[in-house]
Parts: structure tokens; sequence; C-alpha cells
């Protein structure tokens, strides 16, 4: 059962020039082995890692270096997760979590759904929607043959502070301040806090 999704688009040349001011966030963005990989390559890994938190519903008990995207074989991209980050992903009962990754025109983007177990909670039963008058024809309304069954439906989770839980708030606040996912900030007002 899908218990989360989660997106991100990310502005290579901006990515690169941030990396490029900001030398120290790519040890604190980017596990060992990623960090030898391009600029292009990098923006689509940092976009994982966002789209695996949002999916996840926040950032809690999850750190960026915890978080590594390899490929099998055949060159699907997957996540490898280690410490706290595994350890709260399982918590979490999330069994699976799938993986798509592109980089084209200047953009990165990722996309990530994680899935869990389904509960033993029986789904939620809707009773047929019923016509507000028969039809003139005498025909039966097609809407009332139509059993309406949805899964219950799981709460989502309280919004965190995405800063929350990083074991270094001060590289998650230099790549929001960078506005490498688009956060709005101009390349003055990145300057200005770099300096700062």
């Amino acid at each position: 059962m899908i218990v989360g999704i989660g997106v991100d688009v990310v502005d290579v040349p901006r990515f690169a020039a941030t990396l490029a001011r900001t030398p120290r966030l790519l040890p604190r963005l980017f596990a060992p082995a990623e960090r030898v990989l391009k600029p292009r390559s990098l923006a689509a890994r940092y976009a994982a890692k966002e789209a695996l938190i949002k999916a996840l519903g926040g950032s809690d008990g999850v750190h960026w270096t915890d978080i590594e995207i390899a490929s099998e074989a055949s060159g699907r991209p997957v996540f490898s997760l280690s410490g706290e980050t595994a350890e709260t992903v399982a918590a979490r009962g999330i069994t699976a979590v799938h993986l798509s990754m592109s980089h084209d025109a200047g953009l990165a983007t990722a996309y990530v759904i994680a899935e869990a177990v389904e509960s033993a909670a029986p789904p939620a039963v809707i009773p047929a929607l019923q016509p507000a008058a028969a039809p003139e024809s005498g025909a039966e309304d097609e809407l009332a043959a139509v059993p309406a069954v949805i899964p219950a439906l799981q709460p989502a989770p309280a919004p965190l502070d995405e800063q929350a839980g990083e074991r270094d708030p001060a590289a998650a606040r230099e790549v929001a301040a960078g506005g490498i996912a688009g956060s709005g900030a101009s390349d003055s007002d990145i300057a200005r806090k770099d300096t700062a």
C-alpha cells in the first residue's frame, strides 16, 4: 500500500553554482561515493533525497549522508539507507521505496513512492450513490450499480519542520538559502547570507 509520495525539481546550473560557492555543502549532503559525480547527477540525487523526505512526511530522524543513491546493474536508481535514517524508515513501517530520477534541459527531477504492508483494518465502505429522481426513461441509473469501496485512509503525519532532526541544521539552512530547489531567493540574497 502506498503510504507516501514525494517529488522534487532542482535547477542544475543554480545547484552547481551553490556547490561551487559553498564547497562545505558537498560532504554535508552527499555520501562519499556520490561526491565524485558530475553536478547534474548530484542535482538529481539531491532531488531524490528531498523527494524521499517528502514521501516520509518530514525529515525527523533523516540525515542527508545516510541516504545514498546507488544503481543496480541495469542502471535503475535505488536508495541505500544507513544509520538513523534506515532505522526511521523501518520504524515507520515502510517496506519498499521506489525511485525515478531524470535530468534534462538544466533541470533534475526525482519522484519517490514509499510503500508499507497493508494494515489489517477493513476497507471503509461508502454507500452507493442514489439518483435524486428516477430517470424518465425508466432505465436504472448506472451509478446505483457501481459499488463504492474505498480502502481505509491513513491520516497524514503532522507537518514537520524540514530542518528538524538534521544532523547538520546549518547545511539545511544553507541549501534553503541557496535556493537549490527554487526557494525564490535571489543570488544577491544568497551572497549576503554566505558572507554573514
